[in-house]
């Protein structure tokens, strides 16, 4: 069993910038894939960003060159997020799964709020 824990949203104005963590119980095994999603209201979930263990990231068209994951130690992902906009607005989670898995382990969410 894996435990993630996000943290970092909050409300910003369009424009600014906010940096989620992902905080996980364990470092992330060679084959596994971090991801960033989130849920806007009445919509469903969508892929924001992955990050293999060995570093490689892909975005979503809607974020790139806006938002930038990465590893910042062994335990923790980070989602930071510039040039926000009001559709971005949504709660965010982390997920660590199998690179050929559509499941895996998910955090609680952290809520993000743009306003314009």
């Amino acid at each position: 069993q894996v435990q993630l824990v996000e943290s970092g949203g909050g409300l910003v104005q369009a424009g600014g910038s906010l940096r989620l963590n992902c905080a996980a119980s364990r470092s992330i095994f060679s084959g596994e894939v971090m991801g960033w999603y989130r849920q806007a209201p009445g919509k469903q979930r969508e892929l924001v960003a992955t990050i293999l263990s060995g570093g490689r990231a892909s975005y979503v068209d809607s974020v790139r060159g806006r938002f930038t994951i990465a590893r910042d130690n062994a335990l923790n992902t980070v989602l930071e997020m510039n040039s926000l906009k009001p559709e971005d607005t949504a709660v965010y989670y982390c997920n660590l799964r199998q690179v050929f898995s559509d499941s895996g382990y998910w955090g609680q969410g952290t809520q993000v709020t743009v306003s314009s």
